[in-house]
Order: C-alpha cells, then structure tokens, then sequence
C-alpha cells in the first residue's frame, strides 16, 4: 500500500515536473525570444516615429514655431534614427503596407505579419493618445490625414508616394548588391521628399498606421479609406516594378515564373 502510494506521488511529481520544464522551454525557446524583440523593437520604433512626426504637425498648428519644412525633414529624421536604431532587431518596417508587401514577397514569414501589424498600431495609438494628453488638439490642430482636396486626389498621391518609397526599401534593402549602410538615410530622405510634395495634397501618410491611430483617438474618419488602400497598392506595385528590376540576371522564362509565382 505504502509503495502504490510512493508511485503515485512520483508520478505526480513527474507531471509537475514536465509541465514545468515545457513552460520554461517554451520561454527559453530562441525564436520566441526573437520574436518578441522584434515586435517591442516595431512597437518603440512606430511609437516615436509618429510622436515625433505628428508631434511637430500639432506644435506646428498650436504656435506656428516649426513651418511646413520643418515638419518635412522632422519625418525624415525621425525614421532615419528609429531605423538606424532597430532595423537591424526588426527591420524597421513601422508600417503595415510595408509589412503586407514583404509578407506577400516572403521576405517576412506569414505568421510574423499579423503581429507585426498589431505592434505598429499599438505603437501608432500610444503616440497619438501621448500627443492628446500633452497638448489641447483642437479640430484645427488635428495633426491625422485628411484630404485636402477630393479622395481620388489624394488617393492617387498616396499610391504614388508610397511607390517611391517601396521601390527606395526594396533598391537599398533587399538587394544584396546595395551599400547597405547608407539605407536609413536614403528611405529618410525619401520620406522628406514625399512630404514636400504629398503633404499639401494628402497628408503624406504613406502609412495605414499613421492615419488609422490619430482617427481612433480624435474620431475623424473623413477619406480614411484612403490612406489604408493607397499606401498598400503604392508599396505593392514599388516592390513588384524593383522585382523585375533585380531578377534581370535570370533568363526569361524563370523570370516569367518568379513573377507569376508573386501573382498566385
């Protein structure tokens, strides 16, 4: 009776035991550590990405002390620094459009996307939230998208400006032949001149999380349709023209697979 006892007891503790050692491997599991970075490094990355770009908007409208250039090249820098700071942990994407189009190129594994997504409206929201509690936003010092003339207007903007700015990524990112070093500079500057010529017209979104966020916090939801299907089909069609762009060094029948592959 004792040693059915002392069995059973074993046993027992052996299921405590197991269930304890898969919890600890599951947390000590390397690419789930790594997983996490990367989402932390897109939350960190988008939070200051928008704080400081719509944050130079809203200072811009309350005392007029940053005029539209200076909100231009505050763009620019902000997402040079966050990419030069973790594009290397989490390839800096801040951006659900250019999360979608590396995901549909499989440069981003399928299951990473949707998390990918939720970190950069989390990050986006946090910093919408933060500039609200920091400063009185009025309607006029509403620093989301809008645009500014009629939605096939801005629409064609925002399609255009995220073309050029996928097709940068993908030229100084994604091509092994590239000077690797010089890319948080090139999409920083790239951005900066999206946003002298789309900012008048559209906002210059380029990204879904940018304008989605701020429309949340302030319910303003005017032609916001807009800024989540231009920038996707503008980073779509960025990559898509660079694929060709890079895969000249095949012959023209693998070409003619590797495009139609993309297209399934």
């Amino acid at each position: 009776m004792a040693s059915k006892r002392e069995e059973i007891s074993q046993m027992e503790e052996g299921k405590i035991h197991g269930a304890s050692v898969t919890n600890v491997g599951f947390c000590a599991s390397t690419s789930v550590v790594v997983l996490i970075q990367k989402l932390i490094a897109e939350v960190i990355g988008t939070y200051f990405v928008i704080f400081a770009g719509c944050g130079s908007v809203v200072v811009n409208k309350l005392y007029g002390s940053v005029t539209f250039p200076g909100i231009c090249v505050t763009w620019g820098l902000i997402v040079m620094v966050m990419a030069y700071t973790v594009g290397h942990i989490s390839g800096a994407h801040f951006n659900p459009a250019v999360t979608i189009t590396f995901t549909l190129f499989r440069r981003l594994p399928w299951k990473e996307a949707p998390l990918y997504i939720i970190a950069q409206l989390m990050g986006s929201l946090l910093a919408s939230v933060t500039l609200v509690l920091m400063f009185d936003v009025t309607p006029e010092a509403y620093f989301g998208t809008v645009p500014v003339g009629s939605n096939g207007q801005s629409l064609a903007v925002e399609i255009i400006i995220s073309f050029l700015l996928m097709f940068v990524i993908c030229g100084i990112a994604t091509d092994d032949r590239a000077i690797g070093h010089v890319s948080g500079i090139a999409v920083g500057m790239t951005i900066t001149l999206n946003v002298f010529v789309g900012g008048p017209i559209s906002g210059a979104s380029m990204n879904p999380a940018r304008s989605i966020a701020p429309a949340l916090v302030k319910h303003v939801y005017k032609g916001l349709w807009v800024y989540i299907v231009g920038p996707i089909v503008g980073t779509l069609a960025g990559a898509f023209v660079y694929h060709l762009l890079r895969a000249t060094d095949k012959p023209l029948n693998e070409l003619a697979k590797s495009v139609s592959s993309i297209r399934r």
